[in-house]
């Protein structure tokens, strides 16, 4: 036969919730830790100018953002968009990005998403295969689409996106994304046509996305 006392279940299930908040935080801190040195060891720093809510690379070719949509750029980064309207986005405009994919983007990309796939960091091995050489991986490169995506005027929600791989990028080639509403689809959903061209002028991706595009908040940036 057991016996319930009221007190003692009280007492157990505070010292139980005290005991999880304590694990919580040591996980969240050792979480937060080890955020800070990954990002350290890929040059990049966990605040700007003291604000702890904005993250960029700390390196001598960072710059200003050109539009207010996006935290800051790039000196080798080249953007071009149809309109500087929300009011007057439609079915016709589009966003251009274009950035080289250098070496470190293809190490902290492997780093991050833990994709060490040899094809893409090992030149003897690389060489060996139908691609002869090392390529960059088809998800970074396809990152560039929603670089593109976030420069529209507002702010832009992904909501879906397929994409067909159609050729290799190299190690140093540069990429431009282009991102095109082909239908608007109510509620501030858009159908959009989005592209990848490599140095050749040749789609080395193809696909189409799905996004919600807000008007942005009435903030000073």
């Amino acid at each position: 036969m057991s016996s319930h006392h009221p007190d003692t279940d009280t007492a157990n299930a505070a010292h139980a919730t005290d005991h999880w908040t304590n694990v919580s935080k040591h996980v969240f801190n050792s979480y937060v830790e080890a955020n800070n040195a990954l990002l350290a060891a890929m040059g990049l720093s966990s605040s700007v100018d003291d604000d702890p809510s904005r993250t960029v690379p700390d390196d001598d070719t960072t710059v200003s953002s050109s539009v207010a949509e996006v935290s800051f750029g790039d000196e080798s980064w080249i953007m071009e968009r149809s309109t500087d309207d929300y009011d007057s986005l439609g079915v016709g405009d589009y966003v251009r990005f274009s950035k080289p994919i250098v070496d470190a983007d293809v190490t902290a990309f492997s780093q991050v998403s833990g994709d060490t796939n040899r094809l893409h960091l090992e030149p003897d091995f690389a060489e060996n295969t139908r691609f002869g050489g090392r390529i960059a991986h088809g998800t970074l490169v396809a990152g560039t689409i929603s670089a593109a995506l976030a420069r529209f005027p507002g702010v832009t929600i992904y909501l879906s996106q397929d994409l067909s791989f159609t050729g290799p990028v190299e190690i140093g080639d540069t990429v431009t994304a282009e991102c095109e509403i082909v239908e608007a689809l109510g509620g501030d959903r858009y159908r959009l046509h989005t592209t990848v061209i490599g140095e050749d002028d040749e789609t080395v991706i193809d696909g189409e996305a799905v996004v919600i595009i807000n008007d942005g908040p009435d903030v000073d940036v």
